[in-house]
Order: structure tokens, then sequence, then C-alpha cells
């Protein structure tokens, strides 16, 4: 109830000062949850408007918002983690520092355990949360122990991560096999400024020829 009480407020708030911070207060009770960024986009030409959706997971339950719109200073603090999670709770802890949708339950022994193969750890979740790599999106990948420590240091330094490669946000590989539609709709507005852009270069250009010539004949004529 806690999860369909709280998309439901955001749904009706009409866009809050930061909607990450309203729905950890909603959720401050709740033994654990996710918010991740699950789409963003930018409209208008010459005044832009800026929205966001977010995916709150909890446990085995997920829901996606609604578009809702934010202030350009939300918008750009979250810029680079498109697919991340901005916020995390479990029981050991809140996360406020963005990283890839579920690393908060790695290395911790009530969600799973380190299975060793071939030389390496990798993490493997109990039967009872195994779910949790499908709806995080881990797309079949492991997490080895090598990932883990570098998540947990940057953690520790208060620094987003990326993993070790920045396979993941809105620059990394996986978020782009992920999200194509973002990608798109974000080609076709760097092609739309820039034809609107090269438009208005023509404009000034063709006046200032015209201005131009009218000029020069008057001159001749004198």
């Amino acid at each position: 109830m806690v999860l369909v009480g709280v998309l439901l407020w955001v749904w009706g708030c009409g866009g809050p000062r930061n909607p990450v911070e309203e729905m950890q207060k909603s959720l401050a009770n709740a033994p654990e949850y996710m918010i991740l960024l699950e789409d963003m986009r930018e409209e208008g030409r010459f005044f832009t408007d800026y929205y966001h959706k977010y995916k709150v997971i909890q446990g085995d339950r997920q829901r996606v918002t609604n578009w809702i719109e934010v202030p350009e200073s939300v918008y750009r603090k979250y810029e680079s983690f498109l697919g991340m999670a901005l916020a995390a709770k479990s029981d050991k802890g809140v996360n406020n520092t963005p990283h890839p949708a579920g690393y908060h339950y790695v290395g911790n022994p009530n969600y799973g355990r380190w299975d060793n193969r071939g030389g390496s750890s990798f993490w493997v979740f109990y039967g009872q949360y195994a779910l949790m790599r499908d709806l995080m999106g881990w797309g079949g990948r492991s997490i080895q122990q090598a990932d883990y420590n570098d998540y947990r240091t940057s953690r520790d330094r208060g620094r987003p991560y990326y993993g070790r490669n920045r396979e993941w946000g809105t620059q990394g590989s996986v978020t782009r096999k992920q999200n194509p539609t973002f990608y798109e709709r974000r080609r076709q507005a760097i092609a739309r400024r820039r034809s609107s852009f090269s438009q208005k270069v023509q404009s000034r250009t063709g006046r200032s020829r015209s201005g131009f010539g009218s000029r020069s004949r008057g001159g001749f004529g004198k």
C-alpha cells in the first residue's frame, strides 16, 4: 500500500521542487525502496519545460510515474543518471548517491552471497530475490566482486558510480540498450534545433544581402 500511495501522491502533486526528495519523505517508514530515473525529456523552443519519469521498486513490486514537470535545477542535477537509482533504502540504511539499480543490495548477506567461479567471485541472489536482477534491468549481467568494491569506494566518497567501464547512466552502453526511445527523442530534438538555427542564419544572411544590394543600387544611381 505504501508504494501505491506515494505514486498517487506524486501524480497529483503538480510537480514538487524535487520529486525524489518528496517521495523519500513519503517512503520514510518503508523498510526498503529504490527510486530510479526512468526517463526524461525537454520541451519548448523559446522557453524550455523539463520532465522526469521515475520507477519506484519495493521488493518484487514496481510502478512507473507519469511525466512530472521539474525545475531545470532538478533536471540538470540528475541529467547524467538515466536508468540509475537516485536513492535507495535497505536494511543497511539509505543511499542517496546515484548508482546502478540494485547495487545497494549486493554484498548484503540477507539478499544473497558471493559465488566463486573460474577464479572470480560473482554475486548471486537467494531464490526469493532472484527476480530482482530482472526488475533492476541487469539484462543477465553478473556483478563481480571487483565491481562491488569499486562501487563501495565511490559510495563511501559520496561519488556517483557508473560502473567500472561507465556502462550505466545517460552515457552508458547498457542504458542505451535499455531506453532507445530517449536517445531517439534526443536525436530528433538536436536535429530540430540545428534546423531552426540554420533557418535563422539563412534568413539573416538573405536580409543582409538584400539590404546591401538595394544600398549599392542607390549609390550607383546617384
